[in-house]
């Protein structure tokens, strides 16, 4: 006959290595959720414009920033256009296909609303009738969205606009490129 031994009993070992971190990695994933959310919310952000009153009461171009798209014309359209608008002092920021990829039939004009200043100036350089598309954009640059019909700019653009005396109009901040000091790298 054999003897019989007890048994041994599994030992009830919990292992808390497992929950702990679970529960950490839990409370990491909670925190850079509400820091982004924070940083989302509260964005520190410098303002994209500045309200300013004008001299003479005159917006002119080289207070206006402007991004000029191809909507559907031909290639290098944009960029002509473009070359024009610098030459009567606009400051271009931005020359590239529309970012939409959507198709305009003529000319489109966005902005900030559809009769303010700087839309108005902008519209006042082209020799057709461009559409006004105002998107309530905060930094009041203008897009000019070129499209398949275009055919030309006005062979003398308006020089100025006028806005109502004592109002203020908020100017874009134009960044201007530095230019890099002799001898060193721009990467």
């Amino acid at each position: 006959m054999t003897a019989l031994y007890p048994q041994p009993r599994p030992q009830l070992r919990i292992h808390w290595r497992t929950p702990i971190t679970m529960v950490v990695l839990l409370m990491i994933l909670v925190g850079g959720g509400w820091w982004g959310w924070n940083s989302l919310i509260n964005s520190s952000a410098g303002p994209t414009c500045v309200e300013q009153q004008l001299p003479n009461n005159r917006l002119v171009p080289k207070q206006v920033s402007v991004n000029v798209y191809n909507g559907g014309a031909k290639a290098g359209t944009a960029a002509a256009v473009a070359e024009v608008l610098r030459k009567r002092g606009f400051n271009v920021a931005k020359v590239a296909n529309e970012p939409n990829g959507n198709k305009v039939d003529v000319l489109e004009v966005r902005g900030f609303a559809a009769d303010s200043p700087e839309l108005q100036l902008v519209a006042g350089q082209t020799a057709q009738k461009p559409v006004p598309v105002a998107d309530g954009r905060d930094s009041h640059t203008v897009d000019l969205v070129v499209g398949t019909k275009y055919t030309k700019l006005n062979a003398k653009g308006l020089a100025s606009v006028a806005v109502p005396a004592g109002s203020e109009v908020c100017l874009p901040t134009i960044y201007t490129p530095q230019p890099i000091p002799k001898g060193q790298n721009p990467n």
